[in-house]
């Protein structure tokens, strides 16, 4: 007997290949899939849709002026471009974003004519009005949605936890009384940022003070100190790293040169082999590494970089796009973070292809467990690299979604990461963090987060996994998005530094949240330890750059200590760089 259950379900599946066969040749749908899967992370098109949000909205984009959405804190050089966004000037700024806007935080380009084309149409169909989206299957092929997210909501009013934050004030997120998802809606809450209003001043704990070191800088990031003080410095989106050499009292640089330029998207620093005289400096580009021949004192490179790794991971663009380094103790091992390309992934753009239970256990052989596959192959990891050797890299942790505080504890040799956590499941959902890193070990995404809480996204997918994530050992406020940390050091004996308790603590760096109703973050944070492991609390350090209306007038990005013991702090907002000095 014919099973009619059977026929009409295979009827379904006809019926929707068949329109997706049809649809395939439509450039706006071709464009949709393109900026879900590269540009989603960061922009969103249309109401509600899956876009992560971290950036401006392009709903409407085709036919405005540029900078003119007003929730948005743009950079000063697009405001003034004069740019309205037509398919010419869409289409040039897309090839090359900061050629066309120097200095423009748009820093990744769409390279491949089609995929620009298509993108463009997708934008001129969603304005005319024309667009239409062939059906799709259902969200992870497997007969069912993920649950139904509450509507975007408004900042709220009220008195804000963030108006609370003082030095000193103790933080701790507790895993086991975390919100179910979904309790809240998932705010669009963008960081306006805006100038220094007056009377505006920054808290420290008392003796301590913070100077400005360094200004008109471009969007610095990742500072490391070289063995004679100089600072070393990327500046991201611009695609250079320069050196900042200290005055003789620390307060200021004496002089800012570039180091090298032309680089895609630099983030990640490192001196190689520790110690007082290193003869590389290894900088982590977006998808691989290079290094310089280095001489202590050198503040501009001699040559051309040698590329140590070609490729770290198969999809270069889309997505994180800032990688961190770090070398084991001993030095035969190189660290290198790679971020996911999304959010969480959209099966109907970011496809993870279903695989067999056989299919996976031989993935996770090679790739780490719970690691994600399709276009998240390598990455929402940390690779590590044999030094000396032309061996690809091996996964050493798997499921950290974006790891851009990549360090080591001197005390203990522990590597550290600082990971930004997913978004659109609430307010306080999921906590960022920072955790030793173990050998091999698993941190939940996108399956489950914060140890057994199952992404409700991909409910039921992963059984397997269930109980295997390691809960991380510092939880902050959901969406404060920690990027850094970095370690007091205990030998510390500089004129600027902290007194004894602070050493070997940690300082992590909050950028500041988007997806959260009430703001938090932009501030510095202390973590304290207990014969060199963490307690799980946080404690407030550096507060004060939000305004009373709630919005920013600094990010604080990264931080490093200088050889007269101060805690420089980088603003990507403002363009400078702190200085934080004790005296008694």
């Amino acid at each position: 007997m014919i099973n009619k259950k059977l026929l009409l379900a295979i009827a379904a599946i006809t019926l929707t290949q068949t329109a997706l066969a049809a649809d395939a040749g439509s450039p706006a749908n071709a464009g949709k899939a393109f900026f879900r899967a590269q540009c989603g992370l960061c922009h969103s098109a249309e109401p509600n849709d899956n876009g992560g949000a971290q950036g401006p909205g392009l709903q409407g984009v085709f036919g405005r002026k540029a900078a003119s959405n007003d929730q948005f804190s743009y950079t000063d050089v697009l405001k003034k471009s004069g740019l309205s966004w037509d398919a010419a000037t869409l289409d040039k700024f897309l090839t090359n974003p900061t050629a066309m806007v120097p200095g423009s935080a748009m820093v990744i380009a769409v390279p491949g004519n089609a995929d620009r084309a298509n993108v463009i149409a997708y934008f001129q169909a969603l304005k005319e009005g024309t667009y239409k989206e062939a059906q799709r299957p259902a969200f992870g092929g497997g007969g069912g949605g993920p649950p139904a997210a509450p509507p975007v909501a408004a900042a709220p009013q009220g008195d804000a936890d963030w108006k609370k934050d003082a030095p000193g004030r103790v933080h701790k997120v507790d895993v086991d009384a975390l919100p179910k998802p979904y309790a809240t809606s998932s705010a669009n809450n963008f960081p306006r940022l805006i100038p220094k209003p007056a009377g505006a001043e920054l808290k420290l704990p008392k003796g301590f003070k913070v100077d400005v070191f360094a200004k008109d800088l471009t969007a610095p990031r990742t500072m490391v100190v070289a063995p004679n003080g100089d600072i070393f410095l990327s500046e991201t989106q611009s695609g250079r790293v320069k050196v900042m050499r200290p005055s003789m009292d620390g307060s200021k640089p004496e002089q800012i040169t570039v180091f090298a330029q032309g680089l895609l998207q630099p983030l990640g620093i490192a001196f190689y082999p520790a110690g007082d005289k290193p003869q590389w400096v290894y900088i982590a580009e977006t998808n691989r590494v290079v290094r310089y021949a280095y001489n202590v004192g050198d503040t501009v490179a001699k040559g051309i970089p040698e590329v140590v790794v070609p490729q770290l991971s198969p999809t270069a663009g889309g997505g994180h796009y800032t990688r961190d380094i770090a070398f084991s103790p001993d030095g035969k091992r190189m660290f290198v973070s790679v971020g996911s390309m999304s959010n969480v992934p959209d099966k109907a753009t970011t496809p993870l292809p279903a695989k067999t239970a056989d299919e996976i256990k031989a993935w996770e052989a090679t790739h780490g467990l719970g690691a994600a596959w399709g276009n998240e192959e390598n990455r929402a990891d940390v690779l590590a690299f044999e030094v000396g050797s032309n061996k690809p890299g091996k996964v050493f942790a798997s499921g950290i979604r974006n790891c851009v505080g990549l360090t080591l504890q001197a005390a203990t040799g522990a590597l550290w990461c600082t990971t930004n956590e997913r978004d659109n499941l609430g307010d306080d959902l999921v906590p960022d963090y920072s955790t030793r890193v173990k050998e091999g070990g698993f941190y939940g995404w996108p399956w489950y987060y914060m140890g057994k809480n199952e992404d409700p996204r991909f409910a039921g997918e992963r059984p397997d996994l269930a109980g295997k994530a390691i809960v991380p050992d510092v939880r902050y406020t959901a969406h404060s998005a920690s990027v850094d940390l970095e370690f007091y050091p205990k030998n510390a004996t500089g004129s600027s530094a902290f007194p004894a308790e602070y050493a070997g603590e940690g300082f992590a760096v909050l950028h500041g949240s988007w997806n959260r109703g009430q703001r938090t973050g932009h501030k510095i944070v202390r973590l304290p330890m207990k014969d060199g492991i963490p307690t799980g609390e946080y404690i407030d350090f550096m507060t004060g750059f939000i305004g009373d209306d709630g919005n920013p007038w600094g990010r604080p990005v990264a931080a490093t200590v200088a050889k007269d013991g101060s805690l420089l702090v980088s603003d990507d907002g403002a363009n400078v760089v702190y200085r934080i000095s004790y005296s008694k």
